[in-house]
């Protein structure tokens, strides 16, 4: 046998020259490279030098108090800039944490991608009991667009690039992407990992509709004696806006915007029916929906809402649904004219087939909606005229109705029961992608991961109307926004309580009823305690006042606004939903 070379001997010139990276680095240059420039999360092993050296790249780092905060902020990041929002969080529990706003971006179409450390597979496929062990890939793949695990350095390129083109491709959603703690610590020459990552081409292509597709629609729409257009948040998420725009306005026909889809047109726009929503549903005989799905949130297109006699019963209406997925259509009615592609093609496309012969729609269905619209807007008005005390919801939105139309560039983060439902039909939005809020679920915890990510990703003002239920899933992250100096103004609906902070333990005894909270707890020294702004409110002057301020300033502000506790109805306007609310009516 050939002698071996002494273990010390010096390096040759060549091996030398040689220089390595690893794991770490790889991860951060195949995010760079794809334009991934801000990262939510929560440090901790494996993942904490990973992040240390995501902020020395020169990428903003934006560390929480809680993971399905971070989560939410990547989802929603996702949704305002229309690059994956990216959070970054520990293995086991910390990757649970996450799940619930990774679900929550697949159901909504936001696109993100939860990046979370893992435990070895060899030790996990045995189950030997190593740390935080858990096979996270297969618990992520039911609520997840897609998931991957990468193992081997140099598939780090080919496991980022798939999950980016999985989060926005066709309809968007939420991907999780393994790491495991092994990763991170490979190392392959330098040269080599370079080649090894992709920029990923055209993520989200153009998805051009059928031009027969396209006539039938135009048929349909131009038949109709009540037609009614229905924007919903795939619309806004497009980003195609003035397409958008030309479609309703040359057509004439009114519309009804979704919640996240306010401000599209501005909710002043003459073409709006939102002031008769209750009116147009049931009567509209063609319905177009843009971005919008016949989910709960239309009541399924069938029942009294669209003019059905039983709960069950579909009222007749013709629909035209443009989505970029084709397994929407028919998903709870028919769907006589689909129009399958992205929605600024499908919109242009649409247009392309107006003409100045286009029939407007007939007067008698333009002026019945203005006048339920006329009648509705009066009464509206006088009730928020009114100036009760304690203050109701409807005197304390007054006030942030008045604001955001001084502030249209500000955001308008919304969540809560009766705080979500009464903010959305008083506040008035002018702008698109101006109002984020629960979104497909309606559930709560939204709150603070979204305002965070709101300052971060637009530099804008954010304005957060949170019940104070609401409030209490993510209350802690009033010390990110304090220690970020985020320009954020919380404006707190203090009622006592879930929906209404009255109710009583029925038997009597020492304990409050499960929906009362303290009564008066003074949550603007919340915001105090981290060096914010904390203002406690009990006339919608004062509200004023700490708003104009916390605006004119851009500090981290808190406002606890003092609502009259008997005010607020169970399960705000989805009572049906509940069956306890269903046996007391």
């Amino acid at each position: 046998m050939p002698d071996e070379a002494p273990k010390n001997a010096p390096q040759s010139a060549a091996d030398a020259a040689i220089v390595e990276t690893d794991g770490f680095q790889l991860v951060i240059d195949a995010l760079k490279l794809n334009g991934i420039d801000t990262i939510f999360g929560l440090p901790g092993i494996p993942i904490t030098d990973l992040m240390r050296r995501l902020q020395a790249a020169g990428m903003r780092v934006v560390s929480f108090r809680h993971e399905q905060n971070a989560g939410y902020a990547a989802s929603i990041a996702g949704y305002l800039t229309r690059k994956p929002g990216i959070c970054l969080t520990v293995s086991a529990p910390g990757f649970l944490n996450g799940l619930a706003s990774l679900a929550h971006a697949t159901t909504n179409c936001f696109p993100m991608i939860l990046i979370s450390g893992s435990s070895e597979r060899e030790i996990v496929d045995l189950q030997q009991g190593d740390y935080e062990e858990m096979d996270q890939l297969a618990i992520a793949k039911p609520v997840a667009k897609a998931a991957f695990r990468v193992l081997h350095a140099e598939d780090i390129g080919v496991g980022v690039a798939r999950a980016i083109r999985a989060a926005l491709s066709g309809r968007p959603g939420g991907v999780y992407l393994d790491l495991p703690a092994k990763l991170f610590p490979q190392t392959m020459e330098a040269a080599a990992g370079k080649a090894s990552l992709i920029e990923v081409v055209d993520p989200a292509p153009r998805q051009i509709p059928a031009p027969e597709a396209v006539k039938r629609a135009l048929d349909l729409m131009r038949s109709a004696k009540k037609p009614l257009i229905i924007l919903g948040k795939g619309a806004a998420y497009a980003q195609a806006d003035a397409d958008v725009r030309a479609l309703v306005e040359r057509t004439g026909i009114p519309y009804l915007p979704m919640s996240m889809a306010k401000g599209l047109l501005p909710d002043t726009h003459a073409q709006c029916a939102s002031a008769a929503r209750s009116f147009v549903l049931p009567e509209a005989d063609v319905v177009m929906l843009v971005g919008a799905r016949l989910n709960w949130l239309l009541s399924h297109g069938k029942g009294k809402t669209w003019g059905g006699k039983g709960a069950k019963a579909w009222g007749g209406q013709k629909f035209v649904q443009v989505d970029i997925s084709p397994q929407e259509a028919d998903s709870n009615v028919r769907i006589d004219a689909p129009v399958v592609g992205d929605i600024g093609s499908c919109a242009r496309a649409l247009l392309a087939g107006i003409d100045a012969s286009w029939p407007q729609p007939p007067a008698e269905w333009l002026g019945a909606i203005a006048e339920r619209k006329d009648k509705n807007v009066a009464k509206m008005a006088e009730t928020l005229a009114k100036n009760p005390s304690p203050m109701s919801f409807h005197s304390a939105l007054n006030v942030v109705r008045d604001v955001v139309k001084a502030n249209p560039d500000a955001i308008l983060v919304n969540e809560g029961a009766n705080a979500l439902d009464f903010t959305r039909s008083i506040v008035d939005m002018y702008k698109p992608r101006k109002r984020i809020d629960v979104g497909t679920w309606g559930i709560m915890g939204i709150g603070m991961g979204y305002c965070v990510a709101a300052a971060v990703v637009t530099g804008q003002q954010v304005i957060a109307v949170e019940g104070d239920s609401a409030f209490g899933f993510s209350g802690m992250e009033t010390e990110t926004i304090c220690r970020y100096d985020l320009p954020v103004c919380v404006v707190i609906m203090n009622n006592n309580g879930v929906y209404r902070g009255d109710e009583k333990n029925p038997t009597g005894g020492k304990d409050p009823s499960p929906l009362v909270f303290v009564k008066d707890a003074r949550y603007e020294k919340l915001m105090e305690a981290f060096g914010g702004v904390g203002v406690h409110a009990k006339t919608p002057d004062e509200l004023r006042r700490a708003m104009e301020e916390a605006v004119r300033t851009r500090r981290p502000t808190l406002i606890n606004a003092v609502i009259d506790e008997a005010g607020g109805t169970e399960s705000g306007r989805i009572t049906s939903l509940n069956p306890a609310a269903k046996k007391k009516s």
